[in-house]
């Protein structure tokens, strides 16, 4: 069984993880960290109560301190475009969720639960990257402890989607990702390079929920406005699923290529957010990515098994 830890800021895309690593019977979920992105962080976490309590969802929910590594950037609208106003889709959820959160910040949650678990607990991160940097600030021996980071985010050998640059979750805290990528642990980086090849369509979606309505029926209503935003970006009527990409990494490596290599990400002026990659095979003159451990950027995928995994998973 893999111990996961799902950081997330629900959203669409984040909801579907979510179901996945519920259903999937490889995976135990032992908590929720929500962090802001998609929405606020009174939202997200709000979302993640919603989508624990519809689910039947055992994991605990610990917020974010909503507020980016470096304090001084300054806060950016929400993308209600793609997530809506709601964060979910402009399902209405309601207001309050009559479930508790843990009394402890998301960032104390996971240095105290990767302490509990050592080596055994991996770190799945599909949003900006800033409670992944404040444990690592409180605890830098927690990296030691972690069994593995997967990260949904960047872009290396593709455009970004919120600027030429840089994908939106590391453009949203850079400096938490720089961190959280030089740190001496594992991460594999699931970015817009693989991630774009996966697309759940309207008609599949469905068919699914025509096989399993229980939970899908909610999942497909929340994910009917993403796919109408989707409709610009996608040749077929769908969504790109994100990040369900860097959980179905967890379980099913194989179906993706990886490139090993120490990872910096650019904080500040145009490139704001653009993760960068040292490739082990390649050298260079001394710059700013020696020193620094080698981690592993996703840069091919089996798209159609990907998408079978998902689907047969979130059927379960």
């Amino acid at each position: 069984m893999h111990k996961v830890i799902f950081d997330t800021d629900p959203g669409v895309d984040d909801a579907m993880a979510l179901l996945f690593l519920h259903n999937h019977p490889e995976i135990d979920l032992i908590g929720i960290t929500t962090v802001f992105g998609n929405a606020s962080i009174e939202t997200t976490t709000r979302n993640a109560l919603f989508l624990k309590r519809e689910w039947g969802i055992a994991a605990p929910v610990a917020r974010g301190e909503g507020k980016t590594y470096n304090p001084m950037r300054n806060p950016i609208d929400w993308p209600v475009m793609i997530h809506g106003h709601d964060g979910l889709g402009n399902i209405d959820v309601p207001e309050v969720i009559d479930l508790p959160v843990d009394p402890r910040p998301a960032h104390r949650f996971i240095i105290e639960t990767v302490r509990a678990n050592p080596g055994e607990v991996t770190l799945i991160a599909v949003g900006r990257m800033s409670n992944l940097a404040y444990a690592l600030k409180e605890d830098p021996a927690i990296a030691g402890l972690v069994k593995q980071v997967i990260i949904m985010g960047g872009a290396f050998d593709v455009p970004g989607n919120i600027t030429p640059a840089a994908e939106a979750n590391i453009h949203g805290d850079p400096e938490a990702a720089d961190v959280v990528m030089g740190a001496p642990w594992k991460v594999v980086v699931v970015g817009l390079d693989v991630t774009m090849k996966t697309v759940m369509t309207r008609k599949r979606l469905a068919e699914l929920t025509a096989e399993n309505g229980r939970h899908l029926t909610l999942l497909s209503d929340i994910s009917q406005f993403y796919i109408d935003f989707y409709g610009q970006h996608v040749k077929d009527e769908g969504m790109v699923v994100h990040d369900s990409c860097a959980c179905v990494y967890l379980v099913a490596p194989e179906l993706f290529t990886t490139r090993s290599g120490a990872i910096r990400v650019v904080a500040g002026g145009i490139a704001d957010g653009q993760t960068i990659q040292k490739p082990d095979a390649r050298s260079f003159p001394p710059g700013n990515w020696d020193d620094l451990p080698s981690q592993h950027a996703c840069i091919g995928i089996d798209a159609q098994k990907v998408m079978a995994l998902l689907d047969e998973t979130l059927v379960r």
